[in-house]
């Protein structure tokens, strides 16, 4: 049966008090230092991956070097490389930064381009980074899902779907609006605190009465 908007209302409430305890994700609190789409646009680069922790320390070592494309695509593959160590496939992620960057300045007039098609244009970007630069960076409509959104989503009921790009569009249907923005960074955190990949803790679940558990074997 599907969700009620009093439900998923219900249930993100829920999870927002719930993370208010847990530290945002690596590009949530570079979102929440600075709005800037190229720095978001960067950060989620580096993400993928990687670690939290690492992608915040790696971003922040970079942006001590260079904060704009100009500064950045001036920025040689190695020093770039240096600086985002040990982020995963660092090297390669180095190449497509200053790839990125150097397209940002000659197509784009220095500006990161605020439109779907736009950002998928860029080497390396897929449709849940240029959601996270539109959502954050520019603050436009649309819903960003990764690996967490989309368990999550499934898990609890919310939608019946296989891959994250028809979850995506799913979300888009049964999902209040008001919530698109900031529902990956709330259920990213919440994945990585409680709704698990493997066993999952469902004990400790605050919104464990109204999860439907679909997919769950294990859990604790």
């Amino acid at each position: 049966m599907p969700r009620t908007v009093a439900e998923i209302d219900r249930i993100v409430r829920t999870i927002t008090r719930a993370n208010r305890q847990c530290s945002p994700t690596a590009v949530g609190a570079v979102a929440q230092d600075s709005r800037d789409p190229f720095q978001i646009l960067i950060s989620c680069l580096i993400s993928l991956r990687t670690k939290d922790e690492v992608t915040g320390e790696a971003s922040a070592r970079l942006f001590r070097l260079a904060r704009t494309p100009r500064t950045l695509a001036h920025l040689s593959a190695a020093t770039i490389a240096n600086a985002i160590y040990p982020a995963g496939f660092y090297r390669t992620k180095s190449r497509t930064i200053k790839d990125v960057s150097r397209t940002i300045l000659e197509r784009h007039a220095g500006k990161v381009p605020d439109e779907m098609d736009a950002l998928l244009a860029f080497k390396g970007v897929g449709r849940k980074t240029a959601n996270l630069v539109l959502t954050i960076g520019f603050g436009l409509p649309g819903i960003c899902v990764d690996t967490h959104v989309h368990r999550i989503s499934n898990r609890l009921g919310i939608v019946k779907t296989t891959t994250p790009e028809q979850t995506e569009f799913a979300l888009r249907k049964v999902l209040p609006r008001r919530h698109w923005i900031p529902y990956n960074d709330l259920l990213v955190t919440f994945g990585q605190h409680v709704c698990k990949p493997i066993s999952p803790l469902c004990s400790g679940c605050p919104v464990s009465d109204l999860c439907m558990r679909i997919g769950v074997s294990k859990h604790r």
